[in-house]
């Protein structure tokens, strides 16, 4: 678009509109200084086409009028960005007219926007009225027959003596009805647990409040979307962890059921143990076995100040897939779990890995009689950099989608950095590394020395699990052959616990698995120290 400069007055703001359906369309703007509090995306330009259909559906306006000038993030993860709201074409004079943009900013101002899942709740931080928009002032809404200061007298006058008498009534209607409320309101049920749920214990509010002391700040170990977790010891003096979901949390009543329904029947070494649930009238809450060593998330972030060895990464991965495995092939009916994640994957004292969260999983269909992959058309559900791509555009989960996400962990493992991270694809750049030959630039600097053949071949899984066909993917079952193979390859001092050694009492058995020590090496001269030093080819990588 060739347009002249000085056909359009811009020392005036005015300015060609970007998007404009006819060419050099000159108009002027006022802008809006919003900042997104808490979206679901880490990577902005993918969805700007969405965000502006949200923004201008809701306003009224053509898809032209708006353009985003600028954005950046913040700490948070916020999205602070800067509108330009244009007129249309049709308005001749090419500027707004008071009552549109009054029209306009109400509705920004009063946070008419619906909520979207993806974008969140926004803060309104600015309008900008520069040029012919400089005297233009927000009216408050109207109200006949008063001065504006006497509205606001009135307002406030009204407004502290209602305050006043409602914190009164409020107070003392609370003092009188305390008890009766906490003996009667929580033993009114949500809804029936609409199945037999085995030897999990239904435990009561009062019995996890007195676990928790009283859910005190000092035994809360996460908190996540749901609400928040808490480290507690039941009465018969087992140690718990209990999460408990936040009023108008999005994990809903039917995870919740989800949760109960498959972990009740579930038993697996590598699955999470559910030991009982709280269901009363405004409390959700899961009470599991507790794991010492958190997430392997948590461990990959540096928050227990812990390394784990290729040794022990790979014990996590065997046991993050044969968990999965048995989803897949031993649960009656199969399972596909959906959202495997580095915060799913749990870690027991001696780091054994537990699967952990089904809340948003789903049968597997039976395969067919000649062996194909089954799969369901739903909803794509996951965690964004996890998600089988496959299934993203299809919306056909199989159980290959599982085997993706695990591969991800798996490069997760390998790197330590995030799937998804200022706007990088953890798969793709791992795929631009390894073909440019730089992969041992990208192995985790933390993990230490480390037999290279064993490396090379754990990162040839972890790719081919990433696979965007599905078909090019290994099943679990071939997953697992894969990482029983590798770990036959380790150096005998390095060799992973069998699952009878795992199980036994004691400490002695963690040495393999222990914290590395950079003093010495036990490999030969094919072996390498992970790099904390980032190639010069793949600039993009960066650690956690």
């Amino acid at each position: 678009m060739n347009c002249l400069p000085q056909s359009c007055p811009i020392s005036d703001n005015f300015e060609y509109v970007p998007a404009s359906p006819v060419d050099c369309f000159c108009a002027a703007p006022f802008g809006i200084g919003l900042r997104l509090r808490s979206p679901s995306i880490s990577h902005f330009p993918p969805y700007i086409d969405d965000f502006m259909k949200y923004i201008t559906s809701n306003l009224q306006l053509f898809p032209y009028q708006l353009a985003i000038d600028s954005y950046s993030w913040e700490n948070g993860p916020r999205l602070r960005m800067f509108l330009k709201i244009f007129p249309p074409y049709s308005n001749t004079s090419h500027l707004f007219n008071d009552s549109e943009i009054q029209r306009i900013s109400t509705y920004m101002a009063t946070f008419l926007l619906p909520r979207n899942d993806t974008f969140g709740p926004y803060d309104l931080l600015n309008f900008t009225f520069l040029g012919p928009y400089e005297k233009f002032d927000l009216e408050p809404l109207k109200s006949a027959g008063l001065s504006k200061g006497a509205l606001i007298g009135i307002v406030i006058g009204s407004f502290s003596g209602g305050v006043a008498i409602f914190l009164v009534i409020a107070v003392l209607f609370r003092k009188s009805h305390a008890r009766h409320q906490n003996k009667t309101s929580r033993k009114q049920k949500f809804s029936k647990i609409p199945f037999r749920t085995g030897n999990i214990k239904e435990f009561d509010f009062k019995e996890l409040e007195l676990a928790t002391g009283n859910f005190s700040i000092t035994t809360q170990i996460g908190q996540g979307g749901y609400g928040k977790v808490y480290r507690g010891t039941v009465a018969d003096g087992t140690v718990v962890a209990i999460k408990r979901a936040q009023q108008l949390s999005l994990h809903g009543q039917k995870e919740f059921f989800t949760e109960i329904e498959f972990l009740s029947r579930l038993h697996h070494r590598n699955l999470v143990s559910l030991v009982g649930y709280c269901h009363e009238e405004d409390e959700q809450m899961l009470v599991y076995e507790f794991m010492p060593n958190g997430s392997l998330h948590d461990i990959l972030s540096g928050r227990f100040k812990k390394t784990l060895n290729f040794a022990m990464r790979l014990h996590i991965a065997m046991g993050s897939a044969k968990g999965i495995l048995y989803l897949h092939t031993e649960a009656d009916p199969p399972i596909i779990h959906r959202d495997i994640k580095a915060t799913n994957i749990l870690l027991d004292l001696k780091f054994n890995a537990k699967v952990s969260d089904f809340g948003i999983s789903r049968l597997s269909p039976v395969q067919d009689t000649l062996g194909a992959s089954a799969q369901i058309s739903t909803a794509v559900k996951g965690t964004p950099g996890y998600v089988d791509p496959e299934y993203f555009l299809s919306h056909k989960l199989t159980q290959k989608s599982d085997v993706y996400s695990l591969g991800v962990v798996f490069l997760e493992l390998l790197t330590g950095m995030k799937p998804i991270s200022h706007g990088r694809n953890l798969v793709r750049e791992v795929c631009t590394a390894c073909q440019s030959g730089m992969m041992f630039s990208i192995i985790d600097g933390n993990m230490g020395p480390y037999p290279s053949e064993c490396v090379k071949k754990f990162m040839a899984l972890a790719l081919k699990c990433c696979e965007d066909e599905t078909d090019a993917r290994p099943s679990m079952l071939e997953a697992v052959r894969e990482l029983e193979n590798i770990s036959s390859m380790l150096p005998e001092s390095d060799t992973i616990p069998s699952d009878s050694d795992t199980t036994t009492s004691g400490t002695a058995d963690l040495a393999p698995l222990s914290i590395h020590s950079r003093g010495s090496s036990a490999y030969g001269t094919n072996d390498f120290l992970g790099s904390n030093l980032v190639s010069g080819v793949i600039p993009t990588i960066r650690p956690r």
